[in-house]
């Protein structure tokens, strides 16, 4: 199966361009960083620090920062002890055979907001790669990927919206996503942040 990747241009070109434009001068330009260190072997096989840097949010959809610290595209993972693989082109679910490892924050979503979301709008964005087995999504950003997914909340609250059940997470919390219908809705007052670590998967 080949996947289509989306880059964040992509992404903007998918929301009705008033929304976009605000979207783009409020969130793009204050977006947040984390410190990034990625370790190797160098040319005598001592292990030393390939990469230390701040690595920026980039804003993107309805208010949403995110950035790829590592991608991989190869099972048994491989090993990059030169090049920045955070910089691969990767769409929302990781590439075949292949690991994301990804922050994301979630803005605070007001009920207003929330009701002018396009439909279905994340699972257009996942597009053909999203497993079969599934129901129709309810809510703009439900989507579900082939993949298995790592989280854990690093700060803020944030509910998890399944196909019939509402889960609360708090800092500290840890999940596990299954190839399932989800979505990340943030009705508290605080941007959450939350670590991923996607991985593909074999079909449901």
């Amino acid at each position: 199966m080949i996947r289509k990747t989306l880059c964040a241009k992509t992404l903007w070109a998918k929301i009705p361009g008033a929304l976009g434009a605000v979207l783009l001068v409020s969130f793009g330009a204050d977006a947040s960083d984390i410190r990034r260190v990625v370790t190797g072997l160098d040319a005598h096989n001592r292990s030393v620090v390939m990469f230390d840097s701040r690595m920026p949010l980039q804003g993107g959809p309805y208010g949403l920062n995110a950035t790829n610290l590592w991608v991989t595209n190869s099972y048994p993972l491989g090993f990059s002890f030169k090049d920045d693989t955070s910089e691969i082109p990767v769409g929302v679910s990781p590439l075949d055979n292949g690991t994301k490892f990804r922050v994301v924050e979630f803005p605070p979503l007001d009920a207003a907001a929330e009701a002018k979301m396009e439909p279905g709008f994340l699972m257009k964005t996942v597009g053909a790669g999203a497993p079969a087995r599934g129901v129709p999504v309810t809510h703009p950003l439900m989507h579900r990927t082939r993949s298995v997914d790592y989280a854990v909340v690093l700060s803020g609250e944030i509910d998890m919206m399944l196909d019939d059940a509402v889960v609360h997470l708090r800092p500290g919390d840890t999940i596990v996503q299954q190839a399932t219908n989800h979505a990340w809705v943030n009705h508290g007052t605080e941007m959450c942040r939350i670590l991923f670590v996607l991985m593909d998967s074999k079909q449901p």
